[in-house]
Parts: C-alpha cells; sequence; structure tokens
C-alpha cells in the first residue's frame, strides 16, 4: 500500500471541500480534515493491513481522517499504555474518540485499568473515552462476564450528573449497551437508571440520561430480543 507519505497523499486526493464545511454541524473538528466518509477508510485499512508502525506515524500527522485510519490499522497487542494516554489527550471530536474506542481501544489488555482512570479525569474527550470504551466492552467482548460490568454503574452513575453534552451522551450510551447484553443486566441496568432518578431527581443532565435509557431498554422491542436471547 506505501509509505505514510503515500498514504497520506492519496488521503489528501480524495478531500472533499463541501463534507469539510458541514463538519462543525455534527461536532467534529473540520480543523485538518480532509472529509473522507468512514466506510471508504475502512477499504483503505483493509488494503493496508494491520501495520503498528506506520499507524504511529499516521497519527503524528495531526490529519483527522489519517488518526481515524490509524485506529483501524494498529495492532492493539502493541498498544502500550503510553500510546494511548497520548492519543486519548489528542481527541478533539466524539467521531475521532469512538473510532479509536472501537476500532482499536477497547481490545486492549489493560482497557480497564484506563476506564477507571480516564473516568476520574476533567477533560470532557478524555472523560467520555472512558464511558465510550465501556459501550464498546458491551458490544463488541462476548467473553467478558456479567460481574465485568456490573462495576461500571457505580462509576455512570457518578458521571451522570456532568452536563458536558459529549460526556453526558457517552454514560448514556454506555448504559444503554450494557443493559441490552442480557436479561440479567437489563434489569440491572434499568434499576440503575431509576436510581439516578432519585439520586438526582433534580438534575436535568441525570433525568434526561436516566429516562432516556429507561425508554430504550424497557422497550418492547428490547425486551423481546432479550426474550429470545435466553
Amino acid at each position: 500500500m506505501g509509505n505514510s507519505k503515500q498514504i497520506l497523499k492519496r488521503l489528501k486526493f480524495l478531500s472533499n471541500p463541501k463534507i469539510v464545511e458541514g463538519m462543525a454541524r455534527f461536532g467534529i473538528n473540520p480543523q485538518k480534515a480532509y472529509g473522507i466518509s468512514i466506510p471508504v477508510l475502512r477499504k483503505i485499512a483493509k488494503e493496508i493491513g494491520k501495520d503498528h508502525k506506520l499507524a504511529l506515524e499516521l497519527w503524528q500527522s495531526g490529519i483527522h481522517e489519517a488518526r481515524i485510519l490509524a485506529s483501524m490499522i494498529d495492532e492493539p497487542e502493541k498498544v502500550i499504555e503510553k500510546q494511548m494516554n497520548k492519543w486519548v489527550s489528542g481527541f478533539d471530536s466524539w467521531d475521532i474518540c469512538d473510532q479509536c474506542c472501537l476500532n482499536l481501544f477497547d481490545k486492549v489488555s489493560f482497557v480497564d485499568k484506563k476506564i477507571k482512570s480516564y473516568a476520574s479525569k476533567k477533560e470532557e474527550f478524555i472523560k467520555r473515552t472512558a464511558f465510550a470504551l465501556i459501550a464498546c466492552l458491551a458490544f463488541h467482548n462476548k467473553e467478558l462476564k456479567d460481574e465485568d460490568f456490573n462495576k461500571y454503574f457505580v462509576i455512570i452513575e457518578k458521571a451522570s450528573i456532568d452536563e458536558r453534552n459529549y460526556v453526558r451522551k457517552a454514560v448514556n450510551w454506555a448504559l444503554r449497551q450494557i443493559g441490552k447484553r442480557n436479561k440479567k443486566l437489563n434489569k440491572k441496568a434499568i434499576k440503575v437508571a431509576k436510581d439516578i432518578l432519585k439520586t438526582y431527581k433534580g438534575n436535568k443532565t441525570a433525568r434526561w440520561i436516566a429516562n432516556d435509557a429507561l425508554r430504550e431498554l424497557e422497550s418492547k422491542k428490547i425486551q423481546k430480543r432479550l426474550a429470545l436471547s435466553l
């Protein structure tokens, strides 16, 4: 596929200024962006294959799409904590955060340690990372047991009063994703949502997180799917 310079040249060739103009409206930082869709980046990633060294070089470019591509081709077993901390500290929009979590960081061996660490941080996108990782684990990792997720309810409840848009949406996402994993976790997630309403009943953010989660987790669609999976 070529080296990082050739790949960056290809990405620049694929740039779409009109899409870049509209990125800000969706909460995506348009600076250093080319406006390339995720499906196109996935196709390029497939052509490249896994390459840790190349991923590091692409991240260093600072280009939005190059960084997403880096998360797609990196090798989780070669990622160290220093690299993860550096990348997470560089998150400047929800999509780069979520793509890195979905493509790479939910697969590193020390993910649980990082969730606990990032959940306590003040920076909006670093804190979002903790809950995006929980959501990704609930969706992707079929090997984890219920007790692996039960411990996350405490930090979800604690963060349910964080009013910042990208944190509250990730907290809600994490709660919903755990609650859709199986019937037992669904009951627990519903209880946690109701506890949030009782504990923080005067807080607008907590009410939104809990009520939105309950709307989905108690829905006929989810209940039917979970009943069929028993």
